[in-house]
């Protein structure tokens, strides 16, 4: 049991903590209390959240709480965590939206029948001033600016504003309200969840343990999964879009993937990566990862469908066969059914910035009736049967 909770894991802290509150849970016949926190600031959860809930699932199925923070009051602050400048503050409209799209989307992880989930907002909004002033006099300024991006922003003289010295403290503090015995996060969240342990001995309560999970690097292969920088395969998406996104990893990402991202078990993981090493073709792998990845979020069904499209749509050269998605031309904002190449896969993909789609144009990125069109500003008749091809996942048909 205890190999398995320690799977993957990038810090424990203490080194002995985790067997220590079994045990101690054990003696006493109770459940842990297992604490994830999240500021609701995008509403779409991905892999990279995936890798965190997943361990909480474990912690679930042996019978101990898990407890979800939503913070309702803190994603109103903004968590300057990993960042260069403070956060944008979530109005209270955009806090609610986000964090009832969270909680819809945790079920596809953990059993949220089972998950105790809890608003940071009954108790941050209840403190008046002289509770606060007594909270944040419990933590130094020398032990906040041991945290890397304060430290860094300070060196750099890049302003730091008050609220956000004040985010960790209160982030510690919801561990002390909910009597946390374990709080993950990410490697990330090294410091902010440290703050808990640190807030619960000063309130003279038995100190959490602290897990960290690595942090899973997003499409780019470079930055951690983010939403904000576009690199991300989302719980949500549709099966032949989450499958080739994980076709587009870089190849160095495979076993990253593996370890982070699939249901393997140790074993099946091991013979996985023994393929790479003796020579398997890195795409034969990243399939078998795809198919795994929808089957988790979705069925086993649509991961062999999944597959198919992504052989007949990718790997067939035939310009013809391809599945366009149609767009009506009256849909399109033209004059007089004449558009530039750049308006027209702007509108196609409005997801891409204007100089992102320029860029993509110049590259030879666009196809035209399978042509390559590097002229941005060429003028184009829209008439019926038009198709284009954009980047190398996108296949649109003007109707």
């Amino acid at each position: 049991m205890i190999h398995l909770l320690k799977e993957n894991t990038a810090i424990i802290l203490p080194e002995n903590g985790l067997e220590e509150k079994l045990t101690q849970a054990e003696k006493e016949n109770r459940k842990l209390s297992i604490k994830l926190g999240f500021d609701p600031t995008a509403p779409d959860l991905h892999l990279g959240h995936a890798v965190v809930l997943k361990k909480m699932k474990q912690f679930q199925d042996l019978g101990h709480q898990i407890i979800i923070v939503v913070g309702s009051f803190t994603a109103r602050i903004g968590d300057p965590t990993g960042k260069n400048k403070a956060r944008k503050p979530l109005t209270a409209e955009e806090v609610q939206h986000n964090a009832q799209t969270y909680i819809n989307q945790l079920s596809k992880v953990i059993d949220v029948d089972k998950t105790k989930i809890v608003f940071n907002s009954e108790w941050l909004d209840t403190l008046d001033f002289s509770e606060v002033i007594q909270l944040l006099s419990k933590v130094t300024v020398a032990q906040l600016m041991h945290r890397n991006d304060f430290n860094k922003r300070f060196t750099e003289n890049t302003p730091i504003a008050m609220h956000e010295l004040v985010y960790p403290i209160l982030q510690g503090f919801d561990s002390v309200k909910i009597e946390c015995d374990i709080e993950m996060g990410g490697t990330d969240q090294l410091f902010n969840c440290t703050m808990g342990r640190q807030l619960q001995e000063v309130h003279q309560m038995p100190a959490q343990i602290v897990m960290c999970m690595p942090l899973l690097r997003g499409l780019d292969g470079k930055e951690k999964m983010s939403k904000s920088l576009n690199n991300i395969i989302g719980l949500t998406d549709e099966p032949n879009e989450m499958f080739g996104k994980t076709m587009s990893i870089p190849d160095a990402l495979i076993t990253e993937f593996i370890d982070l991202t699939t249901s393997f078990n140790p074993e099946e993981k091991s013979s996985l990566k023994s393929q790479m090493e003796n020579g398997e073709n890195p795409m034969n792998i990243k399939k078998i990862i795809a198919k795994n990845i929808i089957s988790q979020y979705h069925n086993k069904t649509s991961a062999e469908n999944a597959e198919q499209f992504f052989i007949n749509q990718f790997q067939n050269k035939n310009f013809e066969e391809k599945v366009y998605e149609q767009i009506a031309i009256s849909k399109l904002k033209h004059q007089e059914n004449i558009i530039s190449l750049l308006d027209l896969c702007h509108q196609l993909k409005n997801d891409l910035s204007k100089s992102a789609v320029r860029r993509l144009i110049e590259s030879g990125g666009i196809q035209v009736n399978n042509l390559k069109i590097t002229n941005p500003n060429e003028e184009l008749e829209l008439v019926p049967k038009t198709k284009i091809k954009i980047g190398r996942r996108a296949f649109f048909e003007i109707v």
